[in-house]
């Protein structure tokens, strides 16, 4: 065999596998035809992140005056933000290749497929075999089918590059990666409308923090439409685009953001040529421990659509090496996960909502509720701190923990500890609180909001 082991896909997930292979001494190649860094560090969560910090500064000069500063007219420059974004990725890029190379793992800058079980095959033809093939090719921006001229529109991957802003934009898309870009372009000035087909974003989230994301974006200022699905896309000669919506009203902007959704980015990775099982979803299917039904293949992050986030394909990074190399079946939990939205301000969740512990007719109690932080007091701006505490009975496990406000994303990786870790709603009771802080209200709270036993409330 030419490899001990052979990675096709250069992200997080793919590039911590190989790392830590090359780190044992085995022969490992790895793939990957674009920068690595995959979809995290090159066209995810990396920019958009930065993204999200320079549009908050449209929000804190406003503040600003509340607390007696005098700030002069301010401007922004897209070029700036949009070049120092490129800089940044460049960098981050260049140490995943470092780090690679200090692992003596052999990059190979092409697209990779399977050609057999055993057998990798690259753009310019050559073929290479391997004792152990890793798949962790990610995702990519989901197109539904029967919407005419959807190439019209961008994906989340073009706004990165965008040559200047858009004056309007309409954001296709209830997820968190319509939501997000949403409120980043309408702080940054840009006209926004978002187009929810149903009658909520974030659906997969619990009621509070989808109502409370709502309201974030009206108060940036995005236009939020429900129940509204564009059929086609047009250009005019005069450069604008016209959406037309399934009920013949027509919207027009300057571009449309497509985000609908991510699917498996296997098209092309010839998973036929070994046989390789997929779902429905177009997902490759793997066991606990990312074994696919091939001995000889396995598969990890996005592309098999478990949990698509960069922290998870990384701890499958290190269980699947732990899996093969130590004799040590390690499976990943994919449960209390915490997880963050950047919309602004953010929110946060971990544990179960309050909806699916309906649906499972648990007994439960809630605690719930908002309140203005102390910097709004005098920043004038109108912005609740919500939050929303669930646990087992008399004050036993707390189940789920939902906030949304100023920092939460910062906040829910502290509270995604003390769930994992099982703690109760008696242990956040004995525990001093920081004063003054919004955090503070979630170990000051006293009498539930409301109990529900058997999935009813009583």
């Amino acid at each position: 065999m030419d490899y001990d082991y052979f990675v096709i896909g250069g992200g997080s997930g793919g590039v911590r596998a190989a790392r830590l292979a090359g780190a044992r001494g085995l022969r490992v190649g790895l793939a990957e035809y674009d920068q690595l860094g995959g979809t995290c560090v090159i066209r995810g969560c990396v920019p958009k992140k930065l993204m999200v910090y320079g549009a908050s500064y449209a929000g804190l000069f406003e503040e600003a005056v509340g607390f007696g500063w005098s700030v002069g007219e301010a401007s922004f420059s897209w070029p700036i933000l949009r070049n120092r974004m490129a800089n940044e990725i460049n960098r981050l890029s260049g140490i995943y290749e470092r780090n690679l190379c200090q692992a003596q793992v052999e990059i190979i800058p092409q697209h990779a497929s399977l050609a057999g079980p055993n057998r990798v095959k690259f753009a310019d033809g050559q073929e290479v075999s391997a004792e152990r093939i890793l798949l962790a090719t990610g995702g990519r921006p989901f197109v539904p089918k029967g919407l005419e001229n959807a190439d019209l529109a961008l994906i989340s991957d073009d706004l990165f590059h965008l040559e200047k802003l858009p004056q309007r934009l309409v954001v296709v898309g209830a997820g968190y990666v319509a939501v997000e870009f949403a409120g980043v372009f309408a702080r940054l000035g840009v006209e926004v409308t978002l187009l929810v087909r149903r009658d909520a974003v974030l659906r997969s989230f619990d009621q509070g923090l989808q109502d409370y994301a709502a309201g974030a974006l009206a108060h940036c200022g995005v236009d939020v439409r429900f129940q509204s699905e564009p059929s086609s896309f047009a250009r005019m000669n005069n450069g604008d685009m016209v959406v037309t919506l399934t009920d013949g009203n027509k919207l027009a902007a300057d571009e449309v953001l497509l985000a609908a959704g991510r699917r498996p980015h296997i098209h092309g990775l010839g998973l036929e040529h070994a046989d390789v099982s997929v779902s429905s979803s177009g997902a490759i299917m793997v066991d606990e421990y990312s074994r696919t039904n091939v001995a000889s293949v396995f598969a990890i992050g996005d592309v098999t659509d478990r949990v698509n986030l960069t922290p998870v394909a990384i701890s499958e990074a290190v269980a699947l090496d732990r899996t093969l190399f130590d004799d040590m079946p390690t499976p990943v939990d994919h449960h209390t996960i915490p997880t963050a939205i950047f919309t602004q301000p953010a929110v946060g969740t971990v544990g179960w909502s309050e909806e699916y512990l309906l649906d499972q007719k648990a007994d439960f109690d809630v605690w719930e509720g908002s309140f203005k932080p102390l910097k709004h007091t005098l920043s004038g701006v109108e912005e609740k701190f919500f939050f929303k505490l669930i646990a087992a009975p008399d004050e036993g496990q707390v189940l789920g923990l939902h906030i949304g406000g100023e920092e939460a994303g910062e906040l829910i990786q502290c509270l995604g500890i003390a769930v994992k870790a099982g703690l109760t709603k008696q242990d956040f009771d004995r525990t001093m609180a920081v004063h003054p802080s919004a955090s503070e209200e979630l170990v000051t709270l006293k009498l539930p909001t409301r109990r529900v036993r058997g999935g009813v409330a009583v």
